[in-house]
């Protein structure tokens, strides 16, 4: 049986209660049509209540882009994964290296999100790259692979069931230079086989997406790589003539 796509869309600090009014209730009407694909929106926090409200009932699903390691507390400012699933959250992003770049997230704090988010049975996005430089050195695996060690050796590799790992090269977010449907296919191949077969893993439903100046040009290309489980798209989801085109190149391959 074929399994389904997923796309992921993170919205970034865009959206208004206006402008979602429209997005969500056109998504919801336009893809309806998807059959092959598991979709994913993830809002800024102020507005998931409106995702709930707008797509409740469909199979287009919403979350986070962001979440707090801690409980709860004397934690101003944060948003706990209790709160979170409140709103029905199913995805929530962590790890985006705009976050880790801004605020300084170690791996071992990005570790702690990822439990939090499997704990409340949600599912992690969890994101993963190396810099231009790290590429350029040849180590991008030693890299993510040191990445993915935080979690597991406090955690466990069982862990990363039912869990998207996103394969997101830092120099290519932002910057229209996707990686090329060979980098990303051996990425892919490389981070599911580490954790499968490096720490010796037998679930199954471990998926492995990429993330990185994806747009309705380069999907073609991306599609075919048969180690992709799908696709996270920043800006490009805002645009929804661009993600309908996307998620139609997604649906067909």
């Amino acid at each position: 049986m074929k399994k389904n796509k997923i796309i992921i869309a993170n919205m970034k600090m865009n959206g208004s209660l206006s402008f979602n009014e429209t997005y969500l209730t056109t998504i919801k009407d336009k893809f309806n049509k998807f059959k092959n694909l598991s979709i994913g929106l993830c809002l800024p926090y102020p507005y998931l209540f409106q995702a709930k409200k707008i797509l409740a009932g469909t199979k287009i699903r919403w979350g986070s882009q962001n979440v707090a390691k801690f409980e709860n507390g004397a934690h101003t400012g944060e948003v706990s994964a209790a709160m979170l699933k409140e709103f029905d959250n199913k995805y929530v992003i962590v790890g985006h290296s705009e976050r880790s770049t801004a605020y300084c997230e170690s791996d071992e704090n990005i570790a702690d999100k990822f439990e939090k988010i499997k704990k409340y049975k949600m599912t992690p996005v969890l994101c993963v790259g190396e810099t231009l430089i790290e590429r350029e050195a040849g180590i991008m695996e030693r890299v993510i692979s040191s990445q993915i060690d935080a979690i597991v050796k406090i955690y466990g590799a069982e862990i990363f069931e039912d869990s998207i790992v996103a394969y997101e090269p830092i120099w290519a977010i932002g910057s229209d230079m996707a990686a090329t449907p060979e980098q990303v296919n051996k990425m892919c191949n490389f981070i599911k086989d580490y954790i499968y077969k490096d720490y010796k893993s037998d679930f199954l439903n471990l998926n492995i997406i990429y993330g990185g100046s994806v747009n309705s040009k380069n999907a073609v290309q991306l599609f075919a790589s048969e180690s992709l489980d799908g696709v996270l798209i920043g800006r490009a989801s805002v645009n929804i003539d661009e993600f309908t085109q996307i998620c139609s190149t997604a649906e067909n391959s």
